[in-house]
């Protein structure tokens, strides 16, 4: 008798050859939650820990080509979209996910690396606004990235606007919740805020941990990924994949000269007891 298969998630992302960030993450998370990892490359990078030199985006008929093929193929749990690489590439995307509307589509809206690299120029900004956000469960922007997302038109209101203001502006371009990540606030904790339905649902405070880690956001809407896949409501998702980033994050590590890299795997090496219950999406540590 067959073993009964884990859930598949659908990553489309570019590659990172460091692992830190992008399609390795994605991979490493999904699997760490007891998740079956499937992938579509939507371009190519230069980059180490420290930053990114170049994107190669892929021609946007591959990446259709890539999608459209295992999607015949696998039935999919969740979508998660990280770096699309081109304007073509998230038409072609947004066109995919139309036909996939019952497939819950996360978003983590790259625009610059941790180092502060431009990964996505005005018009991709735009096109994701108008086709992919409307398609949205849910999009996972950091303090920065919401602000330059809901003020695009308005530049002298971007460092003024409150990130209420900015997650109401967001939920009206049709996204039905907003993440926004507190790292690159000033402030003792880090706070992550969850909206929807065009309110405010709730505040998670975490422990500011030391250093500058590559991956965070790769890591932890992935992980809300995989819960969702496992089952999980929205709100279940977003504290377990919290507790899980965190802990990754407390676990990281530096294997080269720039930043730190979260430990995806830290429950296979931690000291600690740590229960991983697959069959729910949950994991703890003890």
């Amino acid at each position: 008798m067959a073993n009964q298969a884990p859930p598949s998630v659908l990553t489309f992302a570019g590659t990172d050859p460091s692992g830190g960030a992008g399609l390795q993450a994605d991979i490493l998370t999904f699997a760490s939650i007891g998740c079956h990892p499937l992938s579509v490359v939507t371009a190519i990078t230069v980059q180490d820990t420290r930053g990114v030199d170049s994107i190669l985006a892929m021609d946007s008929d591959w990446v259709n080509d890539q999608a459209r093929a295992i999607l015949e193929d696998v039935q999919v749990a969740a979508f998660k979209l990280g770096l699309m690489g081109s304007v073509e590439n998230i038409a072609v995307i947004a066109e995919i996910m139309a036909d996939y509307p019952d497939v819950p589509l996360l978003i983590d809206p790259i625009l610059t690396s941790g180092r502060g690299d431009d990964l996505a120029s005005d018009d991709m900004m735009d096109a994701m606004i108008e086709l992919l956000f409307p398609q949205a469960t849910l999009i996972t922007p950091n303090s920065l990235e919401a602000r330059r997302l809901a003020f695009a038109d308005a530049e002298d209101e971007v460092a003024l606007s409150s990130l209420d203001e900015s997650a109401s502006r967001l939920l009206q371009m049709g996204s039905e919740y907003v993440l926004i990540t507190g790292t690159h606030e000033r402030s003792l904790e880090v706070t992550n805020t969850l909206y929807g339905e065009d309110k405010f649902i709730k505040a998670y405070k975490w422990e500011r941990l030391a250093g500058s880690y590559h991956g965070s956001g790769c890591t932890l809407t992935s992980a809300i990924a995989a819960c969702i896949a496992h089952g999980l409501s929205i709100e279940e998702a977003v504290m377990e994949a919290q507790e899980y980033t965190w802990q990754t994050l407390k676990n990281g590590f530096r294997p080269g000269m720039g930043q730190f890299i979260p430990d995806r795997m830290f429950w296979a090496r931690d000291e600690e007891e740590v229960v991983v219950d697959n069959a729910d999406g949950s994991i703890k540590a003890h």
